[in-house]
Parts: C-alpha cells; structure tokens; sequence
C-alpha cells in the first residue's frame, strides 16, 4: 500500500511540472518547495531584497496541507523574520523552511541582508540571501527495498546539503511595488555513490518577477492587483508559475480576493483579517479547476503575521 502511495506521490509530481525534496533531471538534483499562496503579505520567502520593506520588525508563520485528501502528500511549514536597522538602508532578515512528504525531509535556512536607496517617490532594495539547503529520503520506511542495490546507500538513507546564494532587487512605493530575484546561483549534479557536485550555469537560472499596485476607490475601499512570474531557463517549458492576483480591502481591515494560477489550473481564494495594527491572520484554499482534481481536494495554506512596534 505504502509503495502505491508513492508511486502516485511520484505521478502527481510530475503532473504538477516542478520538483519537490530530491528531484532530478538526468543527473541535475533539485531541491525544492511547494508554491506558495501567501507570498502577497511575505515577499521575503520569493525576494530578499523585500527585507525591511514592512518598516517594522515582521515576524511570519505559514502552514501550507498541499494536495489534500492523498496520502503523505507534501506539507510545508515557514518561519521568516525581517526588521530595517536604525538608519532605515540596512535591513536583516531569516527565514526557514521545513517540507515532508512520503519517505523524504526537507529543509532549508537562509540568512538575508538588504541595503535600500531612498527615491523621490519610493525605496529601491538590493538583497543578498546565503544558507543551506538540506534533503533526506529514508528509503527504509518503504517495503521491498533491497539494501545491495548501489543505487540506495547501505544504510538505506540518502542525505544532501546544499549551500547556496541568491539576490534580488525590489522597489516599493506607498502605490506600487516590482521585484525580480534569482533565488539560487548555484546547482548540483549527482555524480553516484550518493556524491554530489556543485556548479554554476546562466541557463539554469530560476527568475522570479512580481510587480503589483494599490488602487483607492475611497477610504474603506480599496483594491489590489498583483502578478507573479517564476520563469525557467532551464525547462522546456519554461513557466514554472503564473499568478493573477486580485485583493479587495475593506477599512484597511478585511482582505479578500482571488488568484488564477494559470500554469497549474488552480483558483485560490483569500482572506485575511488584521486584528489591531499589528497582527494579521489569513487563510487560502487553492481549488484544482483543471487536471489535478482528480487527484486532489486542493490545498491549504494558514498564514500569522505579528509586527513590533
């Protein structure tokens, strides 16, 4: 039962056209992470240059159930913590996050560092990010597996560490923002025996692009479109994700909206609450319009956002 589990854990991986855990493509390894919904109130975890932007210490906590109703299917938990220093150019930040699915851990830890140059009518950002990012697969937990195989280790786990960099830039105004990172420069490729090798190629590249604005209609009305584009340069096709986002708020009190994920079919919807001037809560349901609804009953995504002072 277990390895029929994964074998359609496998299936709808590929389906989905992106890489969780341990992926590989010929002997390129991938580490990677379920999209996220929230990412409209925590740009950190998609552009370090986004540290400081809040103004404020900003400490964020996400819940993310991804394909729900299968079995070991991927959950995703996030912490990120951002804060402008004194001069208000210099800002820090960290994030984590955490991803089980089937047989195999992941996990990843970034230290992030900002520097902002004042404009006449808004900030640009510079970001930096450097961590880890970490993968095991317990190849014991599944049943028939032979130890002797040399392609599973003696002692039937697989683990690698991968450091890497990123960067960003990002401009925010009080009406406009637009940013565009490349989440990780460096790439690994298996090389057997569980090694691995590090190297750099332009045509690997990952680029995130983001650009949204704040339309007032009247004091307890407002509306927020957004977009997002993760572009491949090393896939066929190229689009990794396409998001159309759209937030009503409400006396700066209620936000709710919608999002169509083109490249996957998939219609989210939002809603967050701030509670007082300093803690948000939100909530979104990604629903499959498209070919995962027969797989799936979508997917959830909790999300806390606390600011000090």
């Amino acid at each position: 039962m277990k390895r029929a589990t994964y074998f359609l854990l496998f299936i709808l991986l590929m389906i989905q056209g992106r890489s969780f855990g341990q992926g590989s493509d010929s002997l390129r390894i991938i580490p990677g992470y379920p999209v996220y919904s929230q990412y409209i109130h925590n740009g950190l975890m998609i552009n370090p240059a986004y540290a400081g932007s809040r103004e404020a210490l900003s400490a964020v906590l996400s819940y993310r159930m991804q394909w729900m109703g299968i079995a070991d299917a991927p959950q995703l938990q996030t912490v990120s913590l951002h804060t402008p220093l004194m001069n208000d150019k210099v800002a820090l930040g960290l994030k984590a996050q955490f991803m089980q699915y089937g047989i195999t851990k992941s996990s990843g830890i970034y230290a992030i560092y900002a520097y902002h140059i004042m404009l006449k009518s808004g900030k640009l950002s510079f970001g930096l990010q450097a961590g880890v990012d970490m993968s095991n697969t317990n190849y014991n937990l599944l049943d028939g597996i032979d130890n002797s195989d040399p392609v599973i280790p003696a002692d039937g786990k697989l683990a690698y560490v991968f450091p890497n960099v990123g960067a960003g830039v990002y401009y925010f105004s009080d009406r406009i923002f637009a940013g565009v990172s490349v989440p990780t420069f460096l790439f690994y490729r298996s090389t057997g025996n569980g090694n691995t090798q590090a190297y750099h190629s332009f045509s690997e590249y990952d680029i995130i692009f983001s650009a949204g604005g704040l339309i007032t209609f009247s004091p307890n009305l407002k509306f927020k479109p957004s977009v997002l584009l993760d572009l491949s340069l090393h896939d066929a096709e190229k689009i990794n994700q396409l998001d159309l986002n759209g937030n009503f708020i409400i006396s700066d009190l209620i936000w709710i909206g919608a999002s169509w994920r083109t490249s996957e079919q998939v219609i989210v919807g939002h809603l967050q609450i701030n509670i007082g001037q300093q803690l948000m809560v939100g909530f979104s349901y990604d629903y499959p319009a498209g070919r995962m609804n027969t797989f799936s009953k979508g997917s959830s995504e909790f999300f806390l956002r606390y600011e000090f002072g």
